[in-house]
């Protein structure tokens, strides 16, 4: 079994003692997003092949990785790093922190284990396409030799995400490249900019993937990936997976099945272009909520 902790939320920045505390109970109680039905997730070691741990400050997390260790938990990072204003991404870290922790966490666990993601990309008048090329060559500077792997994706055009997004501070035009509902000419543009950035990474010795994008990579020197990676988990851990895609994400997503312990609308980083949370007010509320004693994460 694989842990995802968390696409609906960020549990390693808001919600690292609720998550230790179930580690060493050795479960915790999940809820359906839909149904809401409840279930409980065996946490033992044995049990888990792997956490993968996606966030934008796993530094709350650093004072436990001997504890995780110890326990015998295997597990690698999918850790986000843009440097967009703050008028797109309220409360993350300042790049500069970002940055930092991120290198402390490579030094600890190696780069193998530190994925980097620059996602999702949507070029609007705030941050245009010269602008996501420079913060991204900055960022592949500053994080080479401490991963081998930055994987990109385009915003899609949920409802919610554009109407977010055009709500922001200063924000005036949106331009979705690679949703469905895109025309060709900004397809191509999609494609022809990952080239352009995987060709940056490249210099920095770090390769470019792309995740969720249903786009025809032949001859380019991009290819999609599984961000929950069967043939990385043998890699990194020597444990066999099965390979079977997870129902339960995007027909164009190869991940592999996994057990997710977030919630959606928890999450406090206050990205205007989030999917897994409407409003920050709502995910505060939420939050006020939670018991890192609970067993499950919103009582």
């Amino acid at each position: 079994m694989i842990i995802s902790a968390s696409r609906r939320t960020d549990l390693p920045a808001f919600y690292s003692q609720w998550l230790m505390n179930r580690l060493r109970a050795g479960f915790a109680i999940k809820r359906n997003p839909y149904s809401g039905a409840e279930s409980q997730v065996d946490l033992r070691p044995e049990a888990v092949d792997a956490i993968v741990f996606w966030t934008r400050n796993g530094k709350p997390l650093l004072p436990h990785l001997d504890e995780l260790d110890a326990m015998g938990h295997r597990y690698y990072f999918q850790y986000t790093i843009t440097g967009l204003p703050r008028a797109l991404e309220r409360s993350v870290p300042h790049p500069l922190k970002a940055i930092e922790t991120f290198l402390t966490l490579a030094k600890r666990i190696g780069p193998d284990r530190m994925i980097w993601r620059f996602d999702p990309i949507a070029f609007t008048n705030l941050v245009d396409e010269a602008e996501h090329r420079r913060l991204f060559q900055k960022l592949a500077e500053a994080l080479a030799g401490s991963t081998r792997r930055v994987v990109i994706s385009f915003a899609d055009d949920y409802k919610k995400t554009k109407k977010n997004l055009q709500a922001a501070e200063g924000v005036q035009t949106v331009t979705f490249l690679n949703d469905p509902g895109a025309d060709t000419a900004n397809k191509e543009r999609a494609k022809r900019f990952a080239c352009e950035l995987a060709d940056i990474a490249a210099g920095h010795g770090i390769a470019l993937e792309m995740c969720a994008e249903d786009m025809d990579l032949t001859g380019t020197n991009v290819r999609n990936t599984r961000c929950i990676d069967p043939d990385l988990i043998a890699q990194l851990f020597g444990t066999a997976v099965s390979g079977r895609k997870d129902p339960g994400q995007r027909k164009a997503c190869g991940c592999i099945k996994s057990v997710d312990l977030g919630e959606y609308n928890t999450c406090l980083h206050g990205c205007v272009y989030c999917y897994a949370t409407d409003e920050l007010a709502q995910a505060k509320a939420r939050y006020a909520q939670h018991d890192p004693a609970s067993p499950i994460l919103i009582p």
